[in-house]
């Protein structure tokens, strides 16, 4: 494994750490980066909530997801050490109370450290804490602004947002996260693809027949029920993940992995994007909602019983996208998302093209096209797929095998995950992981395209049972062009 570099002495503000994602996410994040002792020693976590309890309180709840009955002594021992290191402050995220003075007291005598403003709050509340900050004069020099997506709820509450952040922080200071963009896996592509001879001769509309993206949930919506019933599939997941992994698959070769050099060539490729209209909605575009059915061999209700009520909103949504450019013309990029699917999986398929002249003849069950793999989640790897002779007598016959690169059997498991990468790049001030404020924007207004088709009546919404891959109108957008969704983990 890599050696991990410590970084320097900082201070981080987790805005709405009694929430989910602060629990969930953050602040073990922040503990194992604390264990592999990369966060020295001087750093320090203030959370801040609207609720008001004493610091005690706080870490007995942050506790319950971070430690279980079977923690070791040595795990225990290091929680107290990292808890000596946290703060509770009782903080109204819309800039009203007496909790904000508190919070510059507790930042008072650390102007010229590196400092952190993590917003795990709704998009509506980053506007009012932003100009909090800036009345409060907490946006130091060495301040930085961490956004979750999304970012709006389209093009327009996008653009507010930015407006509202920039008027305090400058864009070099404002990190929007994608988690997506912190796994190993989606790093290593960038890698894959420019460091290595073998790809880029055939990474364009010559070699490459289609692109299939997938991200596949086998949970429902559950407690973000109320959030995801506004939003649907489209706004939460297409528009940032899936998008993003279109354009790190699709980008040209940067001049550097700077990040401004990464993120100019993956903004060419969302103004690339084929618009999706009226016109082209239902050609182009499957939106579903799981009904009932099983996942896992248990029975699960259809996602209008769990929110109470009927719904439009999609659960599931399947494009056929299209980059207008010289090295994608005619390659179709396929993308899908949904939840309560088969099986929780993310992966990027790439399919190169027939060989020219099948020589062994269909006798022999013919050639598969070669296929690059990538996993995302679970078992993080890639595998190319290659055609070659089944060993022993008897006949020539064909096998479709991988040759397998699996993060668990080649590295060392403990490497950091999505939000322990992406902190630590915070700290560092590394801005080619996160999204730059033109490809936020250029993103929603593409995806807005399909929204308006949508209430325009274009699309009709189509069930599937749970525990399925979505409809059968999503094997048809590929059926109609003779081609199929791969399963690449039964490969």
């Amino acid at each position: 494994m890599a050696e991990l570099v410590p970084v320097e002495p900082f201070d981080i503000v987790v805005f709405g750490a009694t929430g989910d994602l602060a629990l969930r996410k953050l602040v073990p994040a922040l503990f194992h980066r604390w264990c592999d002792g990369q966060i020295p020693a001087e750093s320090r976590i203030v959370a801040a909530s609207r609720e008001d309890m004493p610091t005690e309180k706080y870490w007995d709840l942050a506790a319950t997801h971070v430690l279980s009955e079977d923690s070791s002594d040595n795990r225990r021992a290091r929680w107290k050490e990292f808890l000596a290191h946290v703060t509770y402050v009782a903080v109204d995220a819309t800039g009203a109370g007496e909790g904000w003075p508190q919070l510059a007291r507790a930042l008072d005598d650390a102007e010229n450290k590196i400092r952190l403003f993590y917003l795990a709050l709704p998009p509506s509340l980053y506007g009012p804490v932003c100009k909090a900050i800036g009345a409060h004069k907490l946006n130091t020099p060495n301040a930085r602004i961490v956004l979750e997506k999304p970012i709006g709820s389209n093009f327009h509450t996008a653009r507010e947002i930015n407006d509202s952040v920039g008027e305090v922080f400058p864009e070099n200071s404002i990190f929007r996260i994608d988690h997506y963009l912190g796994k190993e896996t989606v790093q290593n592509l960038l890698i894959l693809r420019f460091a290595n001879f073998l790809f880029e001769p055939m990474w364009n509309a010559n070699g490459i027949d289609h692109v299939q993206i997938t991200v596949a949930e086998s949970l429902g919506a559950g407690q973000r029920a109320s959030y995801y019933d506004r939003s649907g599939a489209l706004r939460d997941m297409v528009q940032n993940h899936l998008l993003q992994l279109a354009c790190l698959v699709a980008m040209e070769a940067p001049s550097s992995l700077d990040a401004d050099a990464v993120r100019t060539e993956k903004m060419k490729v969302l103004r690339a994007l084929r618009t999706v209209d009226e016109s082209s909605v239902t050609r182009d575009v499957v939106r579903g909602q799981y009904q009932a059915g099983a996942v896992d061999g248990e029975s699960v209700e259809g996602y209008a019983d769990e929110v109470g009520h009927d719904s439009q909103t999609e659960t599931f949504v399947a494009i056929r996208a299209h980059i207008d450019n010289w090295r994608w013309a005619g390659v179709p990029i396929y993308m899908r998302t949904g939840k309560r699917m088969a099986a929780q999986r993310s992966e990027i398929i790439v399919q190169f093209k027939d060989v020219p002249h099948d020589v062994v003849g269909a006798s022999n069950a013919g050639t598969h096209p070669n296929r690059l793999i990538i996993r995302l989640q679970p078992d993080e790897g890639v595998k190319l797929m290659l055609t070659t002779k089944d060993p022993g007598p008897g006949g020539l016959r064909l096998r479709y095998v991988p040759l397998n690169l699996s993060y668990a059997e080649h590295f060392d498991k403990d490497y950091p995950d999505a939000y322990e990468r992406l902190l630590m790049a915070v700290v560092r001030g590394n801005l080619g992981l996160f999204m730059r404020r033109d490809e936020v924007e250029a993103a929603w207004r593409w995806v807005d395209g399909i929204i308006q088709a949508w209430d325009d009546g274009q699309s009709k919404l189509y069930g599937y049972p749970a525990g399925t891959d979505g409809p059968t109108q999503s094997a048809l957008l590929l059926a109609t062009e003779d081609r199929e969704w791969f399963d690449a983990f039964s490969a």
